[in-house]
C-alpha cells in the first residue's frame, strides 16, 4: 500500500506511545483510504465536490484534508480494483464503505454533484437523502442537515 508513510508525515505522525492508564496504546484514525483505478482523477471528483485541498500526494495516493481540520480522505490506485454494484447483489463486487455528506438543500448539491462527475444511483431514495456513484463507482449519500 503507497502512501502509509506519507500519511504519518502529513498528518503529524500521530503514534502510539506506550500504553495509557487502561493498557490499550494510543490509536487514532489519521484517514479514510478509497481504493479505485485512478487515485488522482477521484481525489480531484472529491476536492471538487467537498471543496478541500490536496494536501499531499504520489503518483499513485492522494490525501485530501478537510479546512476545518479532522480525519481526511485519501485516494489509493489499485490496478485490480472493481468497482462495487449498487444496490448490492449477491455475487457481485461488494461495497467496502459509502459516505455520508450533509447538505443544506438536496437539489443544488445534486447537480452540482452530477456537474463534477457524479451519477445518481439506480436505488430509489428517500425524500430527505439521495444516493450517487462517484466516478470510481463508490456510492455515497447526500442527506438533509
Amino acid at each position: 500500500m503507497t502512501g502509509k508513510a506519507g500519511v504519518a508525515a502529513v498528518l503529524g505522525g500521530v503514534r502510539a506511545v506506550g500504553p495509557t492508564m487502561t493498557g490499550r496504546p494510543r490509536i487514532s484514525l489519521a484517514t479514510v483510504v478509497l481504493d479505485c483505478p485512478d487515485a488522482h482523477v477521484l481525489a480531484d471528483f472529491c476536492r471538487q465536490l467537498l471543496g478541500w485541498e490536496v494536501k499531499a500526494g504520489e503518483p499513485d495516493w492522494v490525501l485530501l484534508a478537510c479546512p476545518d481540520g479532522g480525519t481526511g480522505l485519501s485516494f489509493q490506485s489499485e490496478p485490480g480494483y472493481q468497482t462495487p454494484v449498487w444496490p448490492e447483489r449477491p455475487e457481485e463486487q461488494q461495497k467496502m464503505l459509502h459516505l455520508d455528506l450533509r447538505v443544506d438543500d438536496l437539489d443544488e448539491a445534486e447537480a452540482y454533484a452530477i456537474a463534477a462527475g457524479a451519477r445518481r444511483a439506480t436505488f430509489p431514495s428517500e425524500d430527505d437523502v439521495r444516493v450517487f456513484l462517484d466516478p470510481a463507482g463508490h456510492p455515497f449519500c447526500f442527506f438533509l442537515h
